[in-house]
């Protein structure tokens, strides 16, 4: 059963292998911290706002065209981030991402050779991470994903599918 769009996210149904079964294993969307500069910047359209009213009337046209670019700059930041997924699935993983322009970049698990978790100190704090995506053909696409929710949840998920494939040897022990 396909779980409902998000308002404004992009398809990813539409990009799945169905008949081939592939099946989503997870779908990361960008952690709240990323959303943390555009949040900032609405901010301070609204306060640039507000001192509208305040300041000299020659300088107000300036303060509101100021704050109206705040916005749409900070609206567009939203958006951007709020589009991009990483998608893991049981035969790939893949990043869709754009807002005019939808871009994808896939890497079948086999090609997968290591992936880094890079948890900065904030990123520990507020539970997120950096996927670093090490390939034989270093497809640009998916080298880096960043503000991952749980990252190491979801390498950990990662490798499990590896494992289940069947792409690496059996453990020893």
């Amino acid at each position: 059963m396909q779980q409902p769009r998000p308002l404004g996210g992009p398809d990813i149904g539409r990009h799945l292998l169905r008949e081939e079964g592939e099946v989503i294993v997870d779908e990361v969307r960008h952690h709240w911290a990323a959303y943390t500069v555009p949040v900032l910047e609405g901010l301070l359209a609204v306060a640039v706002l507000a001192w509208v009213p305040v300041i000299h009337i020659d300088l107000a046209g300036f303060a509101l065209v100021l704050a109206i670019g705040l916005a749409l700059h900070a609206g567009w930041g939203a958006l951007r981030e709020h589009r991009d997924r990483f998608v893991i699935t049981n035969m790939r993983v893949f990043r869709v991402h754009g807002v005019l322009t939808t871009k994808m970049a896939t890497m079948p698990l086999h090609r997968i050779l290591d992936i880094t978790v890079v948890r900065p100190l904030h990123g520990r704090i507020f539970g997120f991470g950096h996927f670093c995506f090490e390939s034989a053909a270093q497809e640009q696409g998916l080298r880096d994903i960043r503000y991952v929710g749980r990252p190491v949840q979801r390498d950990l998920a990662i490798q499990r599918v590896v494992q289940r494939s069947g792409l690496r040897g059996p453990r020893v022990g």
